[in-house]
């Protein structure tokens, strides 16, 4: 067990010192491994990589991740944001409830949490500044509209979580779908609330409606009829939702399987751009560059964890991770809680990729043995690593927002920007935790029907 207890602290020193997480689990695996098995070390190690590499339901991500890029790629995605824009324009702080209702939207077409996040804040940014809101509020909403990718099926931490677990996909994508929407309705609301109070105290405030910023963009906006609008509405955000539908709805109803689906919707997203006439092989190009490099990245991650955990095992880490749960006396409350605090702590220095891959195979037996419901445990899991990805100092979207962000907008103010959102999500957690059926009824409802 020493060789067990050493690893995780290994891990974070190769981490923190600045080598790539894949490398980093990899490299402390192939030492763990030649600690318990030897010279059979390699062999060892291979197999973990090859069933890794081998797994049928983790083909879904590439697919995920062309859909998306392609439906970035050809600008479908600006024109949906320009929908959400004239709809909203005339509510208090119009532009950021566009910007959370974009996420979402995009969320569910591409399930990608970074790539969500830059491609909204591109076209967000420079939209809410010429507007005059306030850079706090920019950032918190540009980051919590982004990481709706985690939570909003079909996600890829939902299909990678799945597969770890040898649990159904479409269980635990249905139910995620209530809690996202929750999160979705708690940042709404908070924006409402919010530009309500500016609107109160200043008619021409930070963060007030685009009606009553008198600007040039605003004027545009309000100037499209309602015919207009709804031409619009039925180009540009009726086909996403179609095409949403046709990914989910043949997941949940068992047509199809997780990889089946995302291939439905990468397909889907290509025909789209030939409609809107947007179609390019430059476009197809990138966006399969895109694809490739980020989904090398996520599957190196997913096996050089699954090598990472496999040596774990072998050296005792089982037992180890069994006698601390026993050691301490915790019961099934106080269980849940210690694994949903490692995953929050873990959440701070790796990536949600290697934070799922390591906690899911350690956490699953207990869970089971205990007859906790997975789902709902999952769903748990999931929002837990939403809120890590937020919480500063060390919170992967405010890096993701840093590096398309203008120079006048300041750390300070995107830590700032992003506290209330957290607090909406921890909201979330505990409303889902003491009504475990709004993560479980959805389920039973609706897969395979």
């Amino acid at each position: 067990m020493l060789v067990a207890s050493l690893m995780f602290p290994a891990l974070f020193a190769l981490v923190l010192a600045g080598i790539p997480i894949a490398f980093s689990l990899a490299l402390v695996a192939a030492a763990a491994g030649f600690a318990r098995f030897g010279m059979l070390a390699p062999a060892q190690l291979y197999g973990s990589f090859y069933s890794a590499s081998t797994n049928f339901i983790l083909a879904a991500i590439p697919m995920f991740v062309l859909m998306g890029a392609i439906l970035e790629r050809s600008g479908i995605a600006e024109r949906l944001f320009k929908v959400m824009q004239l709809w909203m324009a005339r509510l208090p702080n119009g532009l950021a409830i566009a910007t959370i209702a974009m996420g979402a939207v995009f969320a569910a077409a591409a399930g990608v949490v970074g790539a969500v996040e830059v491609m909204i804040g591109m076209m967000a940014i420079p939209a809410m500044q010429r507007m005059r809101y306030d850079n706090s509020l920019i950032a918190g909403t540009i980051c919590a509209g982004g990481s709706l990718g985690t939570m909003i099926p079909p996600s890829v931490i939902a299909v990678m979580y799945a597969s770890l677990a040898q649990m159904s996909v479409g269980e635990l994508l249905a139910g995620m779908m209530l809690p996202g929407l929750l999160m979705v309705a708690l940042f709404v609301v908070y924006i409402l609330v919010d530009g309500s109070i500016a609107r109160r105290r200043q008619p021409v405030s930070l963060g007030a409606s685009a009606l009553e910023t008198g600007s040039a963009g605003a004027d545009e906006l309000l100037d499209v009829s309602l015919a207009d609008k709804l031409k619009l509405t039925a180009t540009s955000l009726a086909p996403i939702i179609a095409l949403i539908v046709a990914v989910l709805g043949s997941l949940l109803a068992g047509i199809a399987s997780p990889t089946e689906a995302a291939a439905v919707g990468a397909v889907g997203a290509l025909i789209l751009s030939i409609a809107y006439r947007r179609f390019s092989f430059a476009m197809l190009r990138e966006s399969l560059h895109i694809t490739v490099r980020i989904s090398a990245m996520i599957l190196l991650i997913v096996a050089a964890g699954t090598m990472f955990m496999g040596t774990f095992a072998a050296n005792g880490g089982s037992s180890l991770i069994r006698s601390a749960v026993a050691g301490a006396g915790l019961g099934e409350a106080g269980m849940i809680v210690f694994f949903l605090l490692i995953v929050f702590l873990l959440g701070f220095v790796l990536d949600w990729t290697a934070n799922v891959l390591i906690c899911v195979p350690l956490f699953t037996p207990f869970i089971r043995s205990a007859g906790i419901d997975p789902v709902w445990f999952g769903t748990l899991v999931i929002i837990v690593i939403q809120t890590s990805y937020l919480t500063p100092p060390m919170a992967s979207s405010i890096f993701y927002l840093k590096s398309i962000a203008p120079s006048d907008m300041t750390y300070g103010q995107m830590c700032r920007g992003v506290v209330p959102f957290i607090l909406l999500q921890v909201a979330t957690l505990l409303i889902v935790a003491l009504f475990p059926a709004l993560a479980t009824w959805l389920p039973s409802q609706i897969v395979g029907f």
